[in-house]
């Protein structure tokens, strides 16, 4: 039941509801963790909300006189402790390798009640997208001599090159998005942009929900490994293939459809996505782990507000960027 007050006090409360990847069977060596994963994705999404980039920033804002501010401490208490700032560094620094599957779980879950395949196939679309470094480029030139030229340059992102988009110097968020009624984000990685599609397309591939039997990509996808992975899973892919076009092959009508198909869901979410949370640009924040824990943590903020509206009974997937505006 969702309590009356700020949409962003809303959503944390949502945090407690969403279902989690079951525990790890093996007792982890050293320290046990004081605090669950929740508490810091709840401390996540009010820093992605409000543009707070650092445990520093988070705490000097919930010091603040600020009705909202208030509300918001206790829920981000757990068994009547607050973290230090340090738990609070140490922590985020572990989430961004959690987060992928929260994401898949939370994917799996908003299937089953938001049923988007009720009216067409059960597919799934594949790509990444897209996201340039914070600061300056590092040229080829002075990464092999070792020179960093300029101190905004961020050195743990890489160079890639697509036909859309040319180079570009940063990082590749990699997503399957459901190709249904609505834009719902299944499963996602975060790497630097010289990683290949296909390598990380398996990971995505685990978190997809069993239901799934069309996985549709591009000419990136198109590999005898990944199509063997689909086939373990039950599942088909579909690729462009290589090659001058046009192509002149017996399924070559079929895989225009499912390329269309592919277009209207993943290539669209990925611009929405970009225009929520304003990163057309650069990213916020510098080096690989930070960028992973805003990038991941913003597509699972983006899940929990599908949520919300759904138990809102509002339209699903609409007016998202105004919603968290108002939070």
């Amino acid at each position: 039941m969702l309590t009356h007050g700020s949409i962003l006090v809303s959503l944390l409360w949502l945090v407690e509801q969403i279902p989690t990847p079951p525990p790890l069977a093996k007792r982890q060596r050293g320290r046990q963790e004081t605090y669950s994963d929740k508490l810091f994705v709840k401390a996540l999404i009010v820093m992605i909300i409000r543009r707070l980039y650092t445990a520093y920033a988070l705490l000097s804002f919930l010091e603040q006189a600020d009705p909202v501010a208030q509300q918001l401490r206790p829920l981000l208490t757990e068994h009547g402790r607050f973290p230090t700032r340090r738990t609070w560094e140490r922590r985020f620094e572990k989430l961004p390798a959690r987060l992928p599957a929260l994401i898949g779980c939370l994917g799996r879950h908003l299937v089953t009640l938001l049923q988007p395949w009720a009216a067409q196939g059960h597919a799934a679309a594949v790509d990444s997208t897209p996201l340039r470094a914070n600061g300056g480029v590092w040229h080829k030139k002075h990464r092999l001599a070792g020179e960093v030229p300029h101190t905004s340059i961020d050195t743990a992102a890489t160079w890639s090159k697509s036909g859309y988009h040319g180079w570009w110097y940063g990082w590749k968020l990699h997503l399957a998005v459901v190709v249904g009624s609505v834009w719902l984000p299944l499963a996602a990685e975060f790497t630097i942009a010289s990683d290949a599609d296909n390598v990380i397309a398996p990971k995505l591939l685990t978190q997809l929900p069993m239901a799934v039997r069309y996985v549709l990509g591009d000419t990136h996808y198109n590999t005898p490994e990944l199509r063997q992975e689909c086939a373990w899973h039950n599942r088909e892919l579909v690729a462009t293939r290589r090659g001058p076009y046009p192509h002149r092959d017996g399924g070559v009508e079929v895989r225009r459809s499912f390329h269309t198909l592919r277009s209207l869901a993943i290539e669209p979410f990925n611009g929405v996505f970009k225009n929520i949370f304003e990163w057309r640009g650069q990213m916020p924040v510098k080096g690989l782990k930070r960028c992973q824990l805003f990038a991941l943590g913003a597509i699972l903020l983006y899940q929990i507000v599908l949520l919300y509206q759904h138990q809102r009974q509002q339209p699903v997937g609409v007016g998202i960027k105004a919603l968290l505006r108002a939070a």
